[in-house]
Order: structure tokens, then C-alpha cells, then sequence
């Protein structure tokens, strides 16, 4: 055995560690081409189901502008403005009480958005065999469904809260329909309401119409909270720009009509909600005022019978100037009083006293009412008559101006509270545009052509980097340090017979003018130059030892095409079937497995003329594996078998054994012993790279040393990347595509 093998530069390894072939990357994917396309046209064939099973989806819009609160009086007068404060709504805050159960409940109730139907019948089939499935519609009136065997129409269902979310089946009879779940079933008529008493509380329910053939129709009565929530799910409100006040409102659903209709009422429903919230101010204050009119118009009265009766007593008294002056002030001053005392009651509905509004008033009467007691000491000094008189006279003034006062405030706030319109307006109301928004089916298509790609072009890589096979002669010498001395290529005639199981695979007879039969005489040139030179005195056999990392890898198919090429040089060959467990050497010459080497090492009395048979071929002679023995490695390492080969070295030139895999058996590594090159097959893109290294480990650590590697069945296309080992043939050799 030839030792002297020169190893690749340490250098070509550590560089194939540490960089990435972006190139063999490129050529890997191309030789994966079917994988990703298979993978692409399925991602397009599932985007196109997709596309076609999803239903439509349509979009409705809304605008509302919040705006500030509408007063509506200011040609009334100031006064009466300052009673009713002003206040502007935030936009974002909006947002969010559109989407409470405040703003949608009566959009739920009106429009019976918690009654959900649906047919049962329709399956995954149906959906694909049909561009769109019909799905139910909400009016005031009820619920509608369109089915195959005609309309489903419900106006009314309630549920007790234990039946809430609990689904129903609904089928029509011969005397009306009948309702059922799991434990009850509920009899009733068309078009009459119907009240049940089920074990978990009642069913209200009026059905108007039903599919024939008693066609089943699920019908569940969600829960508010369910119902607004699947609202909210495909509800979009948001404020378009920043800080511009104006709110977009967008709902999705899959029938244009029904969409348009709900987010109508949504907007209707905020704004209704929106301006009894701007009234509320307006309504609190007539409450307060229609319970003071009457007290301050009976005061008044009161005050009048007082000062008449005075009069009438005493006669009419003349009050000097300077008490005409005092009398005016002190008039003023409680028309002022009055003033702040009715301001200040208004704004403690809403505040506290320690407001900064409600401790200026105080502040104000507290000046006021020091001015008036100096009036009072002032006019505690006229006379007494005089003094009853201006008292009894300020009363009725007092009392007559803060009736007419109040009487005038109420009598505007009714104006306003008819003019007030809330600070949300409408500028666009929801219309049907009949424009499908999804499914995009174009988008889809490409993504799911996309996404198979990447599928596909993942697999490829994820199977290359799980299963590294081998395909790259300078990457396998770079990462077992041994030489590939041959890369055969794949004759298509061969292939062709291997699919009729011909058990003839010699290229002598099948395909002699092919690139594989010039390639296996390139290994005879490479070995013949190889082997060592021996004295003409000493001859004995070359022997050439041929395994494999596992089988498949066509140890048998090299060992029988390269024994017939070296007998084409005259020269007396011999190939021994040195696999005794699975050896299938003898399908090559078409002759019989019995009486060969296991027999001749297994028996005594074995004869070796018995053992050698010759084939149809000149020069070329054969040993068959024998009849399997239990024990072939012993066997293998017997003394028979060195003198067996120390025999056959002197009659033969060239000795080839087809030895088992490397991996399966430890046999090639007795044979090794005998063998002057040890030669390793391994069968491009089907042997995994990390166990032929492996293989070539194993013997290394037995001291053995494999002379060279043999890249069988290599297929040549433009996106191999090393198809330039055997780009031309010599001869007239035709060149072929692989199979």
C-alpha cells in the first residue's frame, strides 16, 4: 500500500472554514430550482384559494368636527351668557366615547346587531366553488340571511344572560319552526312573537321566514359586551392631522350596505348623544329657575300688600332728596346682591365653595352688604315714618326687580336651550361605494408567491445544511485532505437499463463511447502511473482495494468497469467480491454467488480452482462473495485468506477487491493490509460529506491510507457548477445531456 500521499496546504482548510462561497451558495440554490419552484407554485396556488375563500370586504367613512359649544344668544345680552359657561371638547377624548357602550348601545339595540345567523350547511367547499357566501343583514325591521334554500328573517330574539352566547339551530316545520340546543327544543309559529321557558330562563322570539326542506340556521344572541366589541374590532376612529378637531370614523364588514347602514347610526347616535350632553347645563339652570320664579313672584306679592296697606294707613309721605339718594343706592345694591347671590347658586350646582369663582361672589356681597349697613345706620336716623316708608318701598322694588330679573333670564334660556345643536357636526354621513377593500388579490398572489419562494429556498438550504451531500471535488479535498482522482459522470444508457433493472451495468457493452467509460480510463491512467515500480524478477499483482462511506455509492459498478478496462491492456485480472454479507458483484458478470471466497475461507477442504471462475470477458477472472458466513471479518483476518492472496498475487497482474462500506463493516480495513491503493467511491449529491470524512477518519486512526476519491455519478446541466471536469469527450463520442 502507497503511502506517500501528499496532504492539501493547511491553509486551503482554515480558508474554507472561515469564509462563505457565496458562489457555491448560488449554485446550491440553483440546483435546488425544483424544490423552490414547487414551493412557489404552491404558495400561488394557496393564495389563490385564499383569495377566493376569504368574502369580500367593504369600507364605509365618516367625518365629524368637534367644534366649540354653540351658545346661540349672543344677541340676547351678556348676562344671560355668563350664566352658562363654555367649554371645548378634545378631539382624542371623543375618540374614545364614540367606541363606548354609551354611543353603541343604541346602535345594538336599534339595528338587533346581537342577533347572529348563519347556515351551517356552507363548508370549505362552498366558499371556494363560490366568488362570494351571502351573510346576514340588520334593519330596524330585523335580522335577514340569504341560504340556497331561501330567506331566513328574524325580528326578535332575547335571551335571559344564561342563554347569552349560547348557539341555537333554527329549522322550519310543517306547522312553523322549531327552536332548539342541546336540551330543549321550542315549537312555535310564523309571524307571532313567542315566549319560551327554557331550564336556563326565557326565549323571546319572532320568526318571520325560514328556508324550506328544513334547512338548518344557527342563531345566537350575543351579549352586549360581545356585540360592541366585535363593533369595535372593525371600528377605526381617529383624528386626521393634528390638533384639526376633525374625526374620521371607518367600518369593515363584508356586506356594503350593512356597513354603511351601522356606522350611520354610530355617528347619529354620538351626535344625539353629544348634544344632550350640551343641553344638560342649560336644561339644570330652568329646572332651578321654574322652582324659584314662583317663591320670588309670591315674595313680590307679599311685599306689595305690605307697602299699599302702609300707604293707605299713613297717607303718601314726602321723602327728601337725600333719602330719594340713599333709597336709589340701596335699591341698586340689592338688585346687585340678588344678582350675585343667583350667580353664585348656579355655580355651586357645579362647584364648591372653594372655588376661585365662588369666593370672588363672596368676596363681592361681602363689599356690597358693608355698603348697605352704612346705609341702613344712614337712614335709621330719619324719622320713623319716614324710615317704615322707604323700608316698605325698598322691599317692593327689590322683590319686583328680581322677579322681572329672573322672569327675563328663564323666558332667554328657553331660547337657547331650542337653538343649542351640541359642538359635534357632521360634515360627511357614511354612503356605499361598493369597493372591495379585501381581499387584495393581487398583493396576496405575490405574497404568497413570495413566501412560498423563501419557503422553498429554505428547505433548500435547511436540507444542504442537514444533509451536506457531496458535489464539490475541491471542497471534499479540502475537508479530508485526500485527492479526488476521478469524477465519473452519469451515463444516461446506464440509467435508462438501471429503470428496466438490467442487471448488465458494464459501459464496455451499454455505452463504450460515453463520457463515464473515458472517465473510468482516466482512473487506469492515474493508477497505472501511481502504482509502485517493481523488479521484473519480483512480479506480483497490483491490488487495488475499492470501498465506500455506505452502501449505494457504486463500489461494484468502478470495480467491474475499471477491471475491464485494465484487461483491455492484456493484462490478467482479478476481482474478488470481498463483501461475503451483501456482495452483489456477481449480477455484474450474470453468474451465480455459490462457491465463492466466504466458501473457499469457510471450509476445509476448499479448493481454489473451484473458488476462481472465469467471466465472458478475456483476462479478466472472478471470485464470488460465497455463501454468507457468520463470521466474515474473522475470516478476513485468517491465515487462509493471506495465503489465498499471496497465491493470487502470482498469477494475476491486477488484484481489485470491492470491499463493504467503511461504515458498516470493519473489513476494509483488513483488506487494506493486502492492498496497494486503497481507493474511496462516494456518489455525488446522494453521500453526505460529514460521513465520508468520517469513513476516511476511521481508517486514518487504523493506520490505513486512502490513496484517492472516486465522484461517482456526477450529472452535468448548466447549473452544476463543476460540470467543467468533463465538459468534452474524445473521439467520436457525442455529448449528452444527463439524464
Amino acid at each position: 500500500m502507497n503511502t506517500d500521499i501528499k496532504k492539501l496546504p493547511e491553509q486551503a482548510n482554515n480558508r474554507d472554514n472561515n469564509e462563505i462561497d457565496l458562489s457555491a451558495l448560488f449554485w446550491l440554490l440553483l440546483r435546488g430550482w425544483k424544490v423552490i419552484i414547487i414551493f412557489a407554485l404552491l404558495g400561488l396556488a394557496l393564495g389563490l384559494l385564499y383569495s377566493r375563500y376569504v368574502n369580500p370586504t367593504f369600507k364605509a367613512d365618516g367625518l365629524v368636527q368637534i367644534d366649540e359649544k354653540s351658545k346661540g344668544i349672543e344677541a340676547l345680552g351678556e348676562n344671560i351668557s355668563d350664566l352658562i359657561g363654555s367649554e371645548v371638547s378634545k378631539a382624542q377624548t371623543e375618540t374614545e366615547l364614540i367606541k363606548s357602550r354609551m354611543v353603541l348601545e343604541p346602535v345594538v339595540n336599534l339595528l338587533h346587531l346581537g342577533i347572529r345567523i348563519s347556515d351551517p350547511t356552507v363548508g370549505y367547499v362552498d366558499r371556494l366553488s363560490s366568488s362570494r357566501i351571502h351573510t346576514q343583514v340588520n334593519t330596524p325591521e330585523g335580522v335577514i340571511l340569504e341560504t340556497e334554500e331561501g330567506q331566513v328573517r328574524v325580528s326578535q330574539f332575547n335571551v335571559s344572560q344564561e342563554y347569552s352566547n349560547t348557539p341555537f339551530t333554527l329549522v322550519r316545520s310543517n306547522t312553523g319552526f322549531v327552536l332548539s340546543n342541546d336540551f330543549d327544543d321550542f315549537k312555535g309559529q310564523l309571524n307571532q312573537p313567542h315566549q319560551f321557558r327554557g331550564v336556563d330562563g326565557i326565549i323571546q322570539i319572532t320568526v318571520e321566514d325560514l328556508p324550506n326542506r328544513e334547512h338548518p340556521i344557527s342563531i345566537t344572541k350575543q351579549s352586549l359586551q360581545t356585540t360592541t366589541d366585535d363593533i369595535n374590532a372593525a371600528l377605526t376612529v381617529i383624528e386626521k392631522g393634528q390638533k384639526t378637531g376633525i374625526i374620521e370614523l371607518s367600518l369593515i364588514g363584508h356586506n356594503q350596505q350593512q356597513v354603511t347602514l351601522v356606522l350611520n347610526q354610530i355617528i347619529q347616535s354620538y351626535v344625539d348623544q353629544n348634544k344632550s350632553r350640551g343641553s344638560e347645563e342649560t336644561t339644570k339652570t330652568l329646572e332651578f329657575m321654574e322652582t324659584q320664579i314662583p317663591l320670588l313672584r309670591g315674595k313680590l306679592e307679599d311685599s306689595e300688600a305690605i307697602f299699599n296697606k302702609f300707604r293707605e294707613e299713613n297717607g303718601t309721605i314726602d321723602v327728601g332728596q337725600e333719602a330719594e339718594l340713599l333709597l336709589k343706592e340701596n335699591s341698586q345694591l340689592d338688585v346687585q346682591l340678588n344678582e350675585l347671590k343667583l350667580k353664585k347658586a348656579d355655580l355651586t350646582t357645579y362647584y364648591t365653595e372653594e372655588h376661585p369663582l365662588v369666593i370672588q361672589i363672596n368676596d363681592q356681597l361681602q363689599v356690597l352688604n358693608n355698603r348697605k349697613q352704612e346705609i341702613d345706620n344712614t337712614i335709621t336716623g330719619l324719622p320713623k315714618i319716614q324710615r317704615e316708608f322707604l323700608k316698605l318701598s325698598e322691599d317692593t322694588g327689590i322683590n319686583r326687580e328680581v322677579y322681572l330679573t329672573m322672569l327675563k333670564n328663564y323666558e332667554q334660556l328657553k331660547i337657547v336651550k331650542a337653538g343649542q345643536i351640541g359642538f359635534a357636526r357632521i360634515i360627511d354621513l357614511p354612503i356605499s361605494t361598493y369597493r372591495t377593500i379585501a381581499p387584495k388579490k393581487m398583493l396576496i398572489t405575490l405574497l404568497a408567491l413570495l413566501v412560498g419562494t423563501m419557503l422553498g429556498t429554505m428547505l433548500v438550504l435547511l436540507r444542504s445544511l442537514l444533509r451536506n451531500t457531496v458535489k464539490d471535488p475541491e471542497r471534499l479535498e479540502s475537508k479530508t485532505g485526500i485527492p479526488v482522482i476521478a469524477t465519473i459522470p452519469r451515463s444516461p444508457s446506464l440509467s435508462r437499463l438501471s429503470k428496466s433493472k438490467s442487471s448488465n451495468r458494464l459501459l464496455a457493452y451499454i455505452d463504450h463511447n460515453s463520457l463515464s467509460y473515458e472517465a473510468i480510463k482516466s482512473l487506469r491512467t492515474n493508477l497505472m502511473f501511481s502504482m509502485p515500480k517493481q523488479a521484473s524478477a519480483d512480479k506480483r499483482a497490483q491490488v487495488i482495494l475499492i470501498s465506500g462511506e455506505s452502501p449505494g455509492v457504486g463500489k461494484s459498478f468502478i470495480s467491474g468497469n475499471l477491471a475491464e478496462i485494465f484487461s483491455q491492456l492484456n493484462k490478467k485480472v482479478l476481482i474478488i467480491d470481498a463483501d461475503m454479507r451483501l456482495g452483489e458483484m456477481h449480477k455484474l458478470f450474470n453468474t451465480s454467488p455459490d462457491n465463492g471466497l466466504g466458501d473457499y475461507l469457510s471450509r476445509e477442504d476448499s479448493d481454489l480452482s473451484n473458488t476462481v471462475h472465469p467471466t465472458s470477458m478475456d483476462y479478466i477472472d472472478f471470485i464470488p462473495r460465497g455463501k454468507q458466513p457468520h463470521n466474515p471479518t474473522s475470516l478476513l483476518a485468517s491465515e487462509k485468506f493471506s495465503s489465498l492472496m499471496t497465491e493470487l498475487k502470482a498469477h494475476y497482474d491486477y488484484i481489485i477487491m470491492d470491499s463493504p462500506p467503511v461504515l458498516a463493516a470493519s473489513d476494509a480495513i483488513i483488506l487494506s493490509a493486502y492492498a496497494d491503493k486503497v481507493l474511496m467511491v462516494t456518489r455525488y449529491n446522494r453521500s453526505i460529506e460529514g460521513q465520508l470524512a468520517y469513513a476516511i477518519k476511521q481508517l486514518n486512526k487504523a493506520n490505513v491510507q486512502v490513496d484517492g476519491i472516486i465522484l461517482n455519478d456526477v450529472q452535468q446541466g448548466i447549473m452544476d457548477k463543476y460540470s467543467y471536469h468533463y465538459s468534452y469527450a474524445y473521439g467520436n463520442n457525442q455529448q449528452v445531456s444527463p439524464k
